[in-house]
Formats: structure tokens, sequence, C-alpha cells
């Protein structure tokens, strides 16, 4: 890819609403009373539209994890050191990690994606290596990222997504690892919101207290140092505070809504990813199902952001794709009752209400 060929302006496409108001028109036509199932059926006729189908279904879901390492994790804002980030890669690949369990669960195809990690050169069994940088620069001080390099993460997200396309999946869930990450996001997040570090920044793997006025304290003067370079520009801000990792999760959201592929939106990382994507293109939001809420503070004002209503609610906070993985199960749910409920003429049921 060179830069100027900017794929990720290409149109998007529009959800099938015929498809959408005929499965409306169904559901209202199922032995229950009219919204009965709530949430349910809503997902349903989401993904109706977006499959262009009144009967939508997932059989071939596909969850790529990216990992990349930050260079932020100098100033002291993580619980864990940054050789976790190669290590989970490890595990991930050999089956050990909650999504490697998760992905095992659905049948779904389980891609491993090494942006750009600190260490020795390797060689994982199911890992794919792509060493744009090892590791992000520490954006207390500089830019993260060039905007080659920033760029290059798009891609890869795209690359993905292209692959899973090609192999028939038929919804996409992006994870993500790294260490530092959830500062990288709460500082993308302050960016694009223009709102303060202490209302979008949380304990992430679990810092103490007073870990956690640290962070926010280099989140804010992050945001100083770079915000009137990076003005509203949204790639700059990625690049500038953002992660290997985030953007290309970014870059696959926008993919995926150019071919079609509706997406499961994990935590707060990859909730920030998203909202990367609908700045860069706004009709991207009409792609997105939102697997969870997490317990990372600023997670719920993320999704106020982007109008979005979570599938769950747990208190998860681990990342990986494990929330949108967890919220898989009620998708295919929604899909199987929609599909597989009787009508009221099937049933020869009187009427078109059930008593509550």
């Amino acid at each position: 890819m060179t830069e100027s060929v900017q794929w990720w302006l290409e149109p998007v496409k529009q959800p099938d609403m015929n498809a959408k108001l005929q499965a409306e028109q169904r559901q209202l036509q199922l032995t229950k009373p009219t919204g009965a199932l709530g949430d349910l059926e809503q997902i349903a006729i989401t993904l109706a539209g977006l499959q262009a189908t009144v009967y939508p279904q997932i059989k071939t879901p596909w969850i790529s994890v990216f990992a990349g390492d930050h260079g932020v994790v100098a100033e002291n804002i993580s619980a864990y050191p940054q050789a976790v980030t190669r290590q989970m890669l490890q595990n991930f690949a050999s089956g050990g990690a909650a999504i490697s369990v998760i992905a095992q669960y659905h049948q779904a195809h389980l891609q491993v994606i090494d942006c750009g990690t600190v260490g020795e050169v390797y060689d994982y069994v199911g890992v794919e290596r792509h060493c744009i940088r090892a590791g992000t620069a520490n954006f207390a001080h500089q830019a993260a990222m060039t905007a080659s390099e920033c760029l290059a993460a798009l891609s890869l997200g795209k690359k993905s997504v292209d692959l899973a396309k090609s192999k028939a999946a038929d919804i996409f869930i992006a994870g993500e690892m790294g260490i530092g990450n959830t500062c990288s996001a709460s500082a993308l997040a302050c960016l694009l919101l223009n709102e303060s570090a202490q209302q979008l920044t949380g304990v992430g793997t679990g810092i103490t207290n007073q870990q956690l006025l640290h962070k926010i304290d280099v989140i804010d003067q992050a945001v100083k140092l770079h915000k009137a370079d990076v003005a509203d520009d949204v790639q700059k801000i990625l690049a500038t505070v953002g992660g290997l990792e985030i953007a290309a999760m970014t870059g696959a959201y926008l993919r995926c809504a150019q071919l079609g592929l509706p997406i499961v939106v994990d935590g707060f990382i990859s909730s920030v990813a998203a909202l990367c994507a609908v700045r860069i293109q706004p009709k991207v939001r009409a792609w997105m199902l939102f697997g969870h809420q997490s317990a990372e503070y600023g997670h719920q004002r993320i999704l106020k952001e982007l109008n979005a209503e979570p599938i769950l609610k747990m208190n998860l906070r681990l990342g990986e794709g494990s929330g949108a993985g967890a919220a898989l199960s009620v998708i295919q749910l929604a899909c199987a009752l929609h599909n597989q409920m009787a009508t009221f003429a099937e049933a020869a049921v009187i009427g078109d209400k059930v008593a509550d």
C-alpha cells in the first residue's frame, strides 16, 4: 500500500433496509407479545440488515487479536512488565488464553497478529509477526508513531479483514493485547472528546490508586504536549498517542464496513478504536454491535459517544476480544429465536398477540 492510495476513505456499504424491515415484520408475527424479547429482537433485526437476509445467522465467526507494545510504560503506568505482551502472544496461539477458549467454544478462527512488540526475533507457531516497529515511542515525550507507521498498522487491520472475508467469515471481532494500552486508549479518548484524563482513565490491569493518579497526570501532560499539533485530525491523534494494535483495529473496522462484514466491538480499547474509525468515516457505525460495557472507567463515556447499547454488562476488563466473544452466544441465540420460533399462523394461535 502506498500512502497516496487512501483505501480507508473508500465508501462503506449500506445496510439492507428492506431485509431489516422484513425482519421487523417477522418479529411482529412470532408467538410472543410485541417486543417481549427486548434487545434479542433488536439484535436479530440489526443483523438482518447487515447480512441482507430476513434470517440472519452466525456460522463462521472470525477473531483477530492485534498486539503491540507501548513506549509510555517507561512512565510506570502499568502493573505488569512489558514482557507480558510477548508471553501472552504465545499463550493465545497455544490455546491457553481466555480468547483462545472462547474461539474454540464458538469454532471461530483465531488470528494472532504481532503489530510491533519489544524483544528479540522469535518464531511462535500461530503468531503472525509484522514488526512495524519494536513498540511505540513514549508519547509522554514525543509522538508514538510516524504517519507512515500508523498507516502501516491501519493496513494490517485491513489485510486481516480481507482474509476473513475471503474465508467466508460472517462476523468479525478485533481483540487487543499490549501492556500500557489502556493508557494509550485514554489519551486517545481525551483528544477525541476534548475531555480530561480524570474523566476517561481507569485502573487498566489493576494499578493502585496512587499509580492511577500518576497515570492520569501522565496522560494530562501528554495531551497538553500534543493538543495543538494534532488538533481534530483523527489520524494525527492516532499516530501521536495511539498504539500499533489500536491503529490496526481501527483499520479493521473501516475495512469491515467497506466489505459489509458485521463487527462485534469489545471493551474500552476496542471501543476507542471504533470511535477513531467512526470519526474517519461516520457510516462505519452502522456495522457495529457492541459486545459489553467493561469495568474500565471511561468505557461508558465512549459507548455514549457512539450511541451504543452494550449487549452484556458483566464487569469484564480483560480485553483480547473476550467480552465480544462472550456476546457471540447472545447474538447466536437472538438469531435462533428469530429464525426458529413459530409465527401465529404456523402455531395456529388465535389473534396477533399472546397474553402476558
